[in-house]
């Protein structure tokens, strides 16, 4: 499944991962004239060169006048193919190895939010993101910066129904952990070690609905202070709070 939306990838790091880990991505790259004292803009283009992507060189008023909605473009904007979704049946295909830990996203639908998400489930070494096709932000060049190209080293699953998906997931041995303001266990509390899990979270106007809260196998809480932490710093507590035990465990057996 694919984005169908062509988008601009701006910035140094995110066009510098798309190259070394999709540069197929890539339609063309334009960097502005004179920028090269950088020496990751110097790398950016030795690797267009290595990959045969057509480059421009364009001044700074021509930056403006094309790419007036690029901020903090860094000297470097990518013309790129869509992200492409991975499908839910192909990820747990491949994923048969090994417990697998997942985020799912249900009404995610600020691209900061969503990208910073990204970003730390990729940087904590979990095996995808599922986004749906509804209620939610797409990834686009914001998201992508955001990640900092997170979103070339994870698998991010599209799905038009997260409750079916949900139902999929549950069938192939994976236990559901939503996140709720009113639920009796902390974060903390549960043990995310020896299973394969899919942490839920929703949005901060609505959180998750209650279709999908309905087929929670945990809901945990993180204590009063849940209100003050937006979605993406909540899922980073907890993520990492997951990993520390998994980190702990594996030590301990060896």
């Amino acid at each position: 499944m694919q984005n169908t939306e062509n988008v601009y990838v701006y910035g140094k790091n995110p066009v510098y991962e798309i190259l070394l880990k999709n540069p197929k991505r890539i339609n063309k790259i334009y960097f502005q004239k004179g920028n090269f004292f950088d020496n990751r803009l110097k790398k950016i283009n030795e690797l267009a060169f290595q990959n045969k992507i057509q480059i421009q060189y364009v001044n700074l008023k021509n930056f403006n006048d094309y790419f007036d909605d690029k901020p903090n473009f860094q000297g470097v904007i990518a013309s790129v193919c869509p992200v492409e979704y991975v499908e839910l049946s192909d990820f747990l295909e491949k994923s048969k190895e090994d417990y697998k830990r997942i985020v799912i996203l249900d009404g995610i639908e600020d691209p900061h939010n969503l990208g910073a998400i990204i970003r730390t489930v990729a940087a904590a070494g979990f095996d995808a993101v599922m986004v749906s096709n509804h209620r939610a932000a797409p990834i686009t060049a914001a998201v992508e910066k955001i990640s900092s190209g997170a979103v070339n080293h994870i698998p991010i699953i599209k799905t038009t129904s997260l409750s079916t998906s949900i139902d999929i997931l549950k069938k192939h041995d994976f236990w559901v952990i939503a996140t709720q303001m009113e639920a009796k266990d902390n974060y903390y509390e549960i043990d995310y070690t020896d299973m394969n899990f899919a942490l839920v979270m929703g949005s901060e106007g609505k959180g998750i609905s209650k279709t999908i809260l309905n087929k929670a196998d945990f809901t945990v809480k993180l204590q009063s202070n849940f209100e003050s932490l937006n979605v993406s710093a909540a899922a980073a507590v907890i993520i990492y709070e997951a990993k520390r035990q998994i980190e702990i465990k594996q030590i301990k057996s060896l």
